[in-house]
């Protein structure tokens, strides 16, 4: 029998992914994915049909998040695995999410505004299909409207912080996300941990904040993770007593780079977080 092939960290066009939940589930399926979190930004809306499709081809779902979290000065992202997606806790977090990004986009959309690129808004909802609003969106309709060439650019002439159009949000605090998370029986991992780019002093600083929250897993293999990369990582998991997870934090099948599936294994002695599901 064949071992069990894991992604944890994936996104459909319920936030800013390009496929619909059950292509990208197909998707993993066809890349011999057997366990497949979906964790789209500040939502649940997709895992519904994520589900039936997956129950289909005998994939197992993961029910998942992934939720904004403010840490001192800093936004982390921390990914919900294996949640109960009705349960009322977690329910009206998600809202309060929810109403923090439709502020951030019509912000975002006003500073645009005054450097002479109108119409934000009204595009990146339409792009949204009723889904979340995020800045993936915002880099989409300043390529397509010409002004960056990529998604990248887009971010690094006007979405990064510091930069034009950037709006920092107050998203709800570390601790009270991941109490969410735990109140709807889910385990909270920090996502990508080396993508804030923070010194080693404030990432271990988080992960110990993270760790008392309840916090229970780090992504020690992550789509775009270098050899040196997941061998730090899992450092800091073994540091702070958290469990490994893995994730493609796939979004579109343009990105060659981060492709369903395709994550090296985790290191020799690393505790997989899927042991608690």
């Amino acid at each position: 029998m064949s071992a069990a092939i894991y992604d944890l960290h994936s996104h459909s066009n319920a936030s800013d992914g390009v496929l619909t939940p059950g292509q990208l589930v197909r998707r993993a399926h066809a890349r011999g994915v057997t366990a497949l979190a979906l964790t789209d930004h500040d939502t649940t809306a997709g895992l519904a049909e994520a589900r039936v499709v997956a129950a289909e081809l005998g994939l197992r779902l993961i029910p998942g998040i992934e939720l904004s979290a403010s840490f001192e000065s800093h936004c982390l992202h921390v990914v919900g695995l294996n949640i109960d997606p009705s349960h009322p806790v977690l329910v009206d977090g998600v809202a309060r999410q929810q109403d923090l990004r439709v502020e951030r986009a019509r912000k975002i959309a006003d500073k645009l505004a005054r450097k002479g690129i109108d119409g934000a808004f009204q595009a990146v909802a339409r792009a949204a299909r009723g889904g979340e609003i995020t800045r993936l969106h915002f880099a989409d309709f300043l390529v397509g409207v010409g002004r960056a060439r990529t998604q990248q650019d887009a971010f690094d002439y006007y979405l990064s912080k510091g930069k034009s159009a950037y709006v920092a949000t107050q998203w709800a605090g570390l601790a009270e996300v991941i109490g969410w998370i735990n109140a709807a029986g889910g385990l909270a991992v920090l996502a990508h941990p080396l993508r804030y780019k923070l010194s080693n002093k404030w990432i271990n600083k988080a992960l110990a904040a993270f760790k008392v929250a309840g916090g229970q897993g780090v992504e020690v293999v992550t789509g775009r993770a270098s050899g040196d990369d997941i061998r730090f990582s899992q450092e800091l998991a073994t540091k702070h007593q958290l469990l490994a997870s893995v994730g493609s934090d796939f979004h579109a099948p343009e990105n060659q780079y981060l492709e369903l599936g395709r994550l090296a294994p985790l290191p020799v002695g690393a505790q997989p977080i899927w042991e608690l599901f």
